[in-house]
């Protein structure tokens, strides 16, 4: 699920993130391994200097969390993914490629319910994301469904590409027509 989120994040969260991350590593590192092997009597008399820069550093990673953790542009997000549902409300079965009645037995018996929360098929599942509530684009479903990602299996080699069409179309079409 974490995989998944961050896959999501675009690239220069996940760069904010990363960079936040690894100064936040190097730092612990050096004050664990490199500064005690030339000063042996590390932190000492800089206690007070370095308890200061590591709280700031835990500080430094949790407003990192908080700030590139979450995509700015959710809120307007929301309100551009409201306008563009109630554009494919009217166009949605034309714009899936696949078939989603085939696609909603595909759901079923490749054990999607189990993870997925989707209203259209009754599922509850809470390993993988609501379904619902993230609405994913066709293209990004197949990609999903493919690879995996997270904990969820790559069903390339357990379903045929016309299956991995149709689920996706079945989403696809369950997520922006309610």
């Amino acid at each position: 699920m974490l995989a998944f989120v961050v896959a999501e994040l675009s690239s220069g969260h996940k760069v904010g993130l990363a960079v936040v991350g690894a100064a936040f590593i190097v730092f612990a590192l050096v004050s664990s391994f490199v500064l005690p092997r030339r000063m042996p009597n590390f932190p000492g008399r800089f206690m007070g200097l370095y308890l200061t820069i590591a709280v700031l550093f835990f500080v430094a990673m949790l407003a990192a969390v908080l700030i590139f953790g979450k995509e700015k542009s959710e809120a307007a997000g929301e309100g551009h993914e409201t306008t563009t549902t109630t554009a494919q409300t009217t166009t949605a079965a034309p714009s899936a490629t696949g078939d989603a009645t085939a696609g909603k037995a595909v759901f079923a018996s490749a054990g999607c319910a189990s993870c997925h929360t989707l209203k259209d098929a009754g599922s509850h599942g809470t390993i993988g994301p609501d379904l619902d509530q993230l609405k994913p684009p066709e293209a990004r479903i197949v990609t999903q469904v493919e690879n995996g990602g997270g904990p969820m299996p790559a069903f390339k080699g357990q379903l045929s590409a016309k299956q991995i069409q149709d689920v996706a179309a079945y989403v696809f079409t369950a997520t922006h027509n309610s």
